[in-house]
């Protein structure tokens, strides 16, 4: 692990590989460890920055009231901060709001982005009845042992047919959650509607989805397919919401191929 300070504050990091920066924004009961099996085969092509955001993984936790702008200027700060001023951003659920709002807040910075599990902010592709409702989970649990929290949150992330690898590396993740430091993010998703960024977007845009997903109902993904010029739509079959676990063989190869054409794209 790495680390670089971002006003006052400890954000640490993995990073691996030469080539183009690719950034990859975790979910929000995650850290970088949620992006293990992408992170050596997109060595070969990429300088892979995997973030634990503040309040997970080795991180310093935000202030409670840091919602998505505040998380947002936090990955500027921390890619300023180790000279990265242009990258491909790859964020999955939480992390894929993060990068709509990254790209509002600091348009230049992402040269494409790959939305996995994708919502425009919960209050931006949710009812409003639904958002409530996890939010008040969220509150419950947020206080609850990591072995607890991840038994609650399991069966939302992988489909019963995941391989006994992939629920294992996702329960690890879990079983370290700390409630009190994701409680931002929390609220941040919640109150996060992110719709009027999506016809701005000018960069090129791929949607990775499970067709499994029970957290962002595949109805989402085709959302904001719709909304976002120009954008590419994959759908892996037959996985869930932590689609890059899951199936990562599939997903590494439609992230790889995507970018490939994205920087001939963003060359011409």
């Amino acid at each position: 692990m790495h680390e670089a300070m971002v006003d006052g504050r400890r954000i640490a990091y993995t990073r691996v590989g030469l080539g183009p920066a690719l950034v990859l924004l975790h979910g929000g009961l995650g850290d970088s460890r949620s992006w293990r099996p992408q992170l050596e085969a997109c060595a070969a092509e990429h300088t892979v920055l995997a973030w634990d955001a503040p309040g997970c993984g080795r991180s310093s936790d935000p202030p409670a009231t840091w919602r998505m702008p505040e998380y947002a200027d936090c990955v500027a700060g921390w890619l300023g901060a180790i000279g990265v001023d242009r990258a491909h951003v790859l964020g999955l659920s939480w992390g894929s709001s993060l990068a709509l709002e990254l790209y509002r807040r600091h348009p230049g910075l992402p040269s494409s982005l790959v939305l996995a599990s994708a919502y425009a902010g919960w209050a931006g592709s949710l009812p409003p009845g639904e958002v409530a409702e996890r939010v008040a989970l969220g509150l419950a649990w947020a206080d609850l042992p990591g072995e607890e929290i991840a038994a609650a949150f399991l069966p939302t992330l992988l489909t019963p047919d995941a391989a006994p690898d992939a629920v294992e590396d996702v329960l690890a993740v879990l079983r370290d959650v700390r409630g009190a430091g994701t409680l931002p993010a929390l609220l941040s998703m919640a109150e996060a509607d992110l719709r009027d960024v999506l016809p701005t977007i000018r960069v090129p845009t791929l949607l990775l989805h499970g067709s499994e997903d029970v957290r962002s109902p595949l109805r989402v993904a085709h959302d904001l397919h719709r909304a976002i010029p120009g954008s590419d739509l994959v759908v892996l079959p037959g996985v869930g919401h932590e689609s890059n676990v899951e199936a990562p063989d599939a997903f590494t190869r439609e992230v790889l191929q995507f970018l490939r054409r994205a920087s001939g794209r963003t060359a011409e």
